[in-house]
């Protein structure tokens, strides 16, 4: 049995790896939670915690952000979803759009990466319109399309249209999990790559 070397640098290489990419999550709020229709809300909440799973298990940089908590016109991260990232601090904002907000941006750029997987509530606005940003400062971005929601379908696949279109690459959960682990002989995280892809009903049956 024979691997490539690890010849391609973590950093520049084209494919998402855990040292050139950052996880955005944006706006997994009760209000937002309750009002998306295109998924299901246990599919929806399982989905974006199994994504944060996903990046605290390859030591992805996280930016999250609420909005209107401040004004308490809304409430915070959901509980089980703030549980797994109880080290990262979040940015609240009054902006629908999180790229007219400057801490966020702030905390994006200070993560010193391009590849951005974007997860956020609702797709049509709080996905769409940072992401569209994104692209255009030169970012890359990823959305992770079966951890967010619209609040319709239409209104989901029709924002997943715009921001592709623009030059997002979409992806699902079971492909982010493997594009970041990419070689069965990285073996510091071997095991929590195998739970990830069960979790995610990758793998059934083994």
């Amino acid at each position: 049995m024979t691997s490539y070397q690890p010849v391609r640098d973590p950093k520049t290489d084209h494919l998402l790896t855990p040292e050139n990419a950052a996880l955005i999550i944006i706006d997994y709020q009760p209000t937002q939670i309750h009002s998306v229709n295109s998924i299901n809300t246990s599919d929806l909440v399982n989905n974006i915690i199994l994504v944060a799973q996903t990046a605290k298990t390859f030591g992805l940089p996280i930016v999250l952000t609420t909005v209107n908590v401040a004004t308490t016109r809304n409430q915070e991260t959901i509980p089980p979803l703030k549980q797994v990232l109880a080290d990262v601090p979040s940015y609240d904002r009054t902006s629908m759009n999180s790229w007219e907000d400057v801490e966020f941006v702030e905390a994006v750029k200070a993560t010193g990466r391009k590849k951005l997987i974007m997860c956020a509530l609702w797709t049509e606005v709080c996905l769409a319109l940072p992401a569209l940003d994104a692209l255009r400062e030169g970012y890359e971005v990823y959305p992770v399309v079966d951890a967010i929601g619209g609040t319709s379908t239409l209104a989901h696949e029709t924002a997943l249209r715009r921001v592709e279109q623009a030059g997002a690459q979409l992806v699902t959960i079971p492909e982010l999990i493997c594009e970041l682990q990419r070689d069965w002989n990285r073996r510091e995280t071997v095991n929590e790559f195998v739970d990830l892809m069960f979790t995610a009903h990758a793998f059934v049956g083994l």
